[in-house]
């Protein structure tokens, strides 16, 4: 078994490989939450002047938004923000077609963030839940390669490292969420449901995806 510090050791190498190839054609993308914040502490030690990109939704709580923009100016990173485009963009779609919300708010924006890339980098992880088990470290999708060094990490090895490097966490976590997303989709769970159980509750997208990790980006 795998300790904290080996796994360290493990996604700083996927993460320095990854820099020395694709700089500097390569970002870091952030949603804010837990796992984002460790790989960004992790890269940050790779490379200080590190793209970094995140798409904000209109439904993002604001100590999430409080949150970024602290952590941009304290960290002073090389940070771009995508958002929707568009007139007359629909409002409460997350209510009857969460998909296609998705899709409008973060997958639309997102295919922007990358369209100059050779590289990303994510902080998915396989445990998180159900559609996230058959990743690999190291994927390719035509000219784009997503690079996922927490992949093997497990919940408490984010709350581990967090706590040994004193990386800053999203206030919301302080109120019992496990994981983060826009408000209106986003719910407190027992701590013996999934990970993600509480994205999407009610839905059959439950503990589903946003449409970033598994839609062809270009």
């Amino acid at each position: 078994m795998s300790t904290i510090v080996d796994k360290i050791k493990h996604s700083k190498e996927l993460i320095k490989d990854a820099v020395e190839k694709y700089t500097p054609k390569i970002a870091v993308a952030s949603s804010w939450g837990k796992d984002s914040m460790v790989l960004l502490h992790l890269a940050l030690q790779i490379d200080q002047n590190i793209k970094v990109i995140s798409v904000i939704t209109p439904f993002k709580p604001k100590e999430t938004l409080l949150f970024k923009d602290k952590i941009v100016k304290k960290w002073k990173l090389n940070y771009s923000e995508y958002r929707a485009e568009g007139d007359n963009l629909p409002v409460g779609l997350w209510k009857t077609d969460p998909d296609r919300c998705c899709y409008i708010y973060k997958v639309e924006p997102f295919k922007r963030a990358v369209q100059d890339l050779d590289c990303w980098l994510s902080g998915i992880r396989s445990k998180e839940g159900r559609t996230r088990g058959d990743y690999e470290e190291i994927e390719e999708s035509g000219t784009l390669v997503k690079i996922n060094p927490l992949l093997k990490w497990e919940e408490i090895d984010i709350w581990k490292y967090a706590a040994l490097y004193q990386v800053p966490m999203n206030p919301l976590y302080q109120l019992g969420y496990r994981s983060l997303g826009c408000e209106p989709c986003t719910s407190i769970i027992d701590d013996d449901e999934p990970e993600r159980a509480g994205r999407w509750k009610g839905t059959n997208k439950c503990g589903g995806e946003c449409g970033i990790h598994t839609t062809k980006l270009r």
